[in-house]
């Protein structure tokens, strides 16, 4: 079986429900690792920090990446904006981890996939730009932070002859929708293969990859009521499996 890492977050504040023991966590939605076994994977939570040594280390041992979501922003200096007042939350360790983690996988085309802030994550460690606000920045679109439903928030549009397209084999998807940023320029290699509505960009994928994609909703959540969401992962972990047996 495919061994698949999990990227989790990390929060600095030292607050904690047992207060005999202060101090930062480390930590993931159970979600994402139940989401991963029942579709044929091995879950492995990745926590953040270390030099790129030690992301190269962790890959060495790993058939495929998840870079998860979170309640943060990527900084816009890390691709070349200055911030509006509008950003949210910065954690820029667990950010330079998980970029540090794309950009190595990618060289070694491991099969990745990035959730909603991880999609984000992808886009910018091959030179994109974000939306650092939709609401500010795209006044027109739809609401795109409401939560993480599982019946979906609302509907994309999967682009004609890209692998998203593929792999569910149909047009209009339902999706849960929880960020207030999105992909803005697309990174180097990058394809749009869905869009919401009103045009915002809601998946993207590498075409020099065998495996790269990033979507903006949580297939996580959707996949316990949605057949379409738990094949999107169960392919993903036969690309992870592959490239088990490719190594």
């Amino acid at each position: 079986m495919a061994l698949i890492g999990i990227t989790a977050d990390f929060d600095s504040s030292g607050k904690t429900r047992d207060r005999a023991k202060p101090g930062a966590m480390i930590f993931l939605p159970e979600r994402y690792c139940r989401a991963l076994e029942r579709a044929g994977g091995i879950p492995v939570i990745l926590s953040p920090g270390g030099s790129r040594s030690v992301a190269n280390r962790l890959l060495d041992r790993l058939d495929g990446l998840v870079i998860s979501g979170g309640n943060f922003d990527i900084h816009p200096s890390l691709y070349g904006e200055k911030p509006i007042k509008e950003l949210g939350e910065i954690k820029e360790e667990r950010t330079e981890f998980e970029l540090n983690l794309t950009r190595l996988a990618l060289k070694r085309d491991l099969p990745l996939l990035g959730i909603c802030g991880g999609a984000q994550a992808l886009n910018v460690a091959l030179g994109g730009t974000l939306y650092q606000d939709i609401a500010t920045q795209l006044p027109e679109a739809t609401e795109h932070g409401q939560s993480a439903k599982t019946l979906g928030g609302h509907r994309i549009q999967i682009q004609i002859g890209t692998r998203l397209a593929r792999i569910l084999n149909r047009r209009i998807l339902e999706v849960n929708t929880t960020h207030h940023q999105a992909v803005k320029g697309l990174g180097a290699g990058l394809v749009v293969n869905a869009t919401a509505t009103d045009g915002l960009i809601e998946g993207i994928e590498s075409s020099r990859h065998s495996f790269v994609m990033g979507i903006q909703w949580h297939p996580e959540v959707l996949a316990a009521n949605c057949l379409h969401q738990r094949k999107l992962l169960s392919v993903f972990v036969a690309a992870c499996r592959a490239f088990r047996r490719r190594a």
